[in-house]
C-alpha cells in the first residue's frame, strides 16, 4: 500500500494537480487488463473514467478554439477539434506527463509494452481528465487541459501535423462503438490522365461525408474531412 501511495504521490507532482480522492486517480491509471488478473480485489479500470473524460475535453477544447479562432466556421472548428483530442496527440501529450510510468497493467500488457503504446497511453490521458473533473470540478480539469494542449493547438495552427481525416473519423467512430466507415465510389469521370472521383463515406447506411478527389484515396480523405466538418458522427450517434 505504501507503495502505491507513493506512486499516486508522484504521479501528482508530474500532473500539477493535488487530488482530494486519490481513489480517482488510482482508477485512471488502472488498465483493464490489470482489473481483469486481479478480479477477486475488485478492482475498477478505467474505462468509465475514459468515457467521462472524452466528453470533458471536448468541451474544454471546444470553448478554447471557439474563442481563440473567432472567424473559424464551424467546419474549421471541428477539424482543428479532431486533430487536438486525436490518439496520436494525446499520446504524445500522455508521454510528456510520463504517465505510461504510473499505470497499472497485466502481466501480458507489461511484457509487450504496453506502456509506450499510444493507445493505452491516450485512453489513459482521457481517464486522468475525468479523473480530475470529478475530483477537482470544470476550473481546474479546464486549466490542466490548457496547460497541456495548448502547445498542440498551435502546431495544428502551424501545419505541423499531417491531417489524416480517414483516422480521425474511424477514431471518433470507434470511441461510440466497434463500427467501421465504409468509403464507396460513386462516380469516375475524365480521361486516364485527368479522372475525377467521387466517394461517399457511409457508417449504419447513413452517409456521413463526399469527397471529390484526382484518386480515390485523395477522394476518401476529402470525405472523411467533409464528415467531420458537418459534425456528422454526433448526429449518427444515436444509431451506433
Amino acid at each position: 500500500m505504501a507503495g502505491k501511495i507513493k506512486n499516486l504521490n508522484l504521479l501528482q507532482k508530474e500532473i500539477k494537480v493535488k487530488f482530494k480522492n486519490l481513489k480517482y486517480l488510482e482508477e485512471a491509471v488502472t488498465h483493464k487488463s490489470y482489473a481483469n488478473e486481479n478480479r477477486n480485489k475488485n478492482i475498477r479500470d478505467n474505462e468509465r473514467l475514459e468515457f467521462l473524460g472524452d466528453a470533458v475535453l471536448d468541451l474544454v477544447i471546444s470553448e478554447i478554439l471557439f474563442k481563440r479562432y473567432k472567424d473559424y466556421p464551424e467546419g474549421e472548428l471541428a477539424k482543428t477539434r479532431a486533430v487536438v483530442v486525436s490518439a496520436p496527440t494525446l499520446a504524445r501529450t500522455a508521454k510528456k506527463l510520463n504517465l505510461g510510468n504510473y499505470l497499472r497493467l497485466g502481466k501480458g500488457e507489461e511484457m509487450t509494452g504496453g506502456r509506450k503504446r499510444d493507445s493505452i497511453l491516450a485512453d489513459a490521458f482521457e481517464a486522468l481528465v475525468g479523473a480530475i473533473y470529478l475530483d477537482k470540478g470544470l476550473k481546474v480539469v479546464s486549466k490542466f487541459i490548457k496547460d497541456n494542449l495548448t502547445e498542440e493547438i498551435d502546431r495544428v495552427e502551424r501545419g505541423e501535423y499531417i491531417q489524416d481525416y480517414k483516422t480521425l473519423l474511424q477514431e471518433e467512430i470507434q470511441k461510440r462503438s466497434n463500427t467501421r466507415p465504409l468509403y464507396r465510389v460513386v462516380s469516375e469521370e475524365g480521361p486516364d490522365h485527368d479522372k475525377r472521383f467521387t466517394v461517399l463515406v457511409e457508417c449504419k447506411n447513413q452517409i456521413l461525408g463526399k469527397g471529390v478527389g484526382k484518386n480515390k484515396k485523395e477522394a476518401q480523405q476529402r470525405a472523411a474531412a467533409d464528415a467531420i466538418e458537418r459534425d456528422a458522427v454526433s448526429k449518427l450517434e444515436e444509431k451506433l
